[in-house]
């Protein structure tokens, strides 16, 4: 049998005596692109900070094409030839494709300058091995969110990487992007290079991935050939059971009769939103589908106050509301979970506690102070309510994982108990178990009569979740669909690839 590229042997980690990694195997042969997935606080994150040097391990050993390692700091990582390709990119917008991947690392003159034409030539030679057809000279901030992919991985094989650790590759990229990145991952592939591939995006494991290896609890699981294993298969080990019924659709009552909570007329917005009218009722969930630049996103910065409101009128519970600021969808009982929970929804370095009461400060002061025993009250309800898993409510927010944060986003407006909740891809870069449990609180929140407006690019998502659902299409709502009404996802997507 092939010895593998990378074996990771009796990998275990603990944090204040609570064991986080349990003798975990793990390996990636040359040529492959293995998976390596499971649901919040499984230990895929602190795995992969052990093989990068951002953790020493407690036991356990590593070995690089057979022989033993010691990997004690990020440089020892690049030392044995091993990268990490974040979420967030780490590029200049203002810098060329050839600046930004010899970044630190300029080639000089005789006179110590910065040699540009060398760190193209590199550029160039790189570029054409990988078969990418980027020109060195063009300033990343022109390209496609697609190219700013490519740009890193080129930053990360730079460097002679032969290990590739790529992070949710495909969170910021379009259908086609995603389609070009995967043909340059086959390339890398039969070159040889060994790519650990994390995602919560299970069509794009089979798709790209060659074996996948699930953790649970900070405990290998399993680890099979994607041909040999099948979707429900791999759900069953990360979440350790049999999913409940949260991605089928139930059926809900409400009535159509009562005041809409919510009810947009004719409203337009700038060049994205046109003549967009409809209505939410007590206690029922309404789905926003469209394609990347349907106007989705934009609509609903509307309706809460970040983009200018042209014309149109919002009212909510039957009464007509000006709103002009985010501050006025806020006093009128709105309130929007971002699509970009990072950069729009939180405070990154601060406190899960703090993230949590900042749309509710003003109701917690007491003199020119704020009461921190109520403080802590609230956070702490919040906290067991979402299951958010964290060591304490003091923990700062960019130490959690995704679907933890994206529950800080979602509990932090459900502190200030809106009318109308507004979720803009909700469960974006979530495992499977963080989604479950977030449909599951949207079902229960619209159970208590509050309007629920969601927009989901994942379909099977949203109609789990949906009453009716809407579509868009250039900034216009073009078809309205009763849940009864669609039998199928496919149904679905014709409707939305219709216009």
């Amino acid at each position: 049998m092939e010895q593998p590229m990378l074996l990771m042997k009796n990998i275990s980690k603990s944090f204040n005596g609570i064991k986080v990694l349990d003798s975990v195997h793990f390996s990636v042969n040359k040529g492959e692109v293995h998976a390596l997935m499971g649901g919040n606080g499984a230990g895929k994150s602190t795995l992969m900070k052990i093989l990068t040097g951002v953790y020493t391990l407690d036991q356990g050993e590593i070995y690089i094409e057979g022989e033993k390692v010691s990997i004690q700091s990020p440089d020892d990582a690049r030392k044995n030839k091993i990268s990490m390709i974040f979420q967030e990119f780490s590029l200049i917008p203002t810098l060329t494709v050839a600046q930004n991947i010899f970044l630190t690392r300029e080639s000089k003159t005789s006179f110590g300058l910065l040699d540009d034409k060398e760190c193209v030539k590199k550029t160039e030679q790189l570029l054409k091995e990988l078969e990418v057809d980027l020109d060195p000279n063009e300033v990343v901030g022109n390209l496609g969110v697609g190219y700013w992919q490519m740009t890193e991985i080129a930053k990360a094989l730079s460097h002679e990487a032969k290990i590739l650790i790529m992070d949710e590759p495909t969170a910021s990229l379009t259908k086609k992007e995603t389609e070009v990145l995967f043909s340059f991952i086959n390339k890398l592939k039969a070159k040889g290079y060994s790519i650990i591939y994390i995602s919560h995006r299970m069509d794009e494991i089979f798709e790209i991935c060659d074996r996948i290896t699930i953790l649970r609890d900070g405990k290998h699981v399993a680890t099979e050939d994607c041909k040999e294993i099948d979707l429900a298969t791999v759900i069953q080990h990360i979440v350790g059971s049999e999913v409940d019924k949260a991605f089928e659709w139930k059926e809900r009552s409400y009535s159509m009769n009562a005041t809409p909570v919510l009810e947009v007329k004719r409203l337009s917005s700038g060049t994205k939103v046109k003549d967009v009218s409809f209505k939410i009722f007590p206690g029922e969930i309404l789905g926003v589908a469209g394609l990347m630049g349907s106007g989705r996103s934009e609509m609903v910065r509307s309706i809460f106050g970040i983009d200018p409101q042209d014309s149109g009128e919002i009212l909510v519970n039957g009464k007509k509301r000006s709103i002009k600021s985010a501050d006025d969808a806020i006093k009128a009982g709105i309130a929007l979970i971002p699509e970009d929970r990072r950069i729009q929804g939180l405070v990154l370095e601060h406190s899960v506690k703090e993230n949590l009461i900042l749309p509710i400060l003003s109701k917690l002061k007491k003199g020119w102070f704020i009461d921190e025993k109520k403080a802590n009250e609230i956070a702490l309800s919040f906290v067991k309510k979402l299951n958010i898993k964290t060591d304490d409510i003091f923990k700062t927010a960019n130490l959690l994982s995704g679907g933890n944060q994206q529950k800080i986003v979602l509990a932090k407006w459900l502190a200030n108990d809106p009318t109308v909740l507004i979720l803009d891809e909700p469960t974006i870069g979530v495992d499977i178990v963080a989604k479950t449990e977030i449909i599951d609180v949207i079902r229960h929140l619209a159970d208590s009569g509050k309007a629920i407006l969601v927009i989901s690019s994942e379909l099977s998502e949203l109609l789990a979740v949906s009453d009716r659902v809407i579509v868009m299409h250039e900034g216009t709502i073009v078809k309205e669909l009763n849940r009864k009404e669609i039998h199928s996802e496919e149904e679905l997507q014709h409707a939305i690839q219709g216009y």
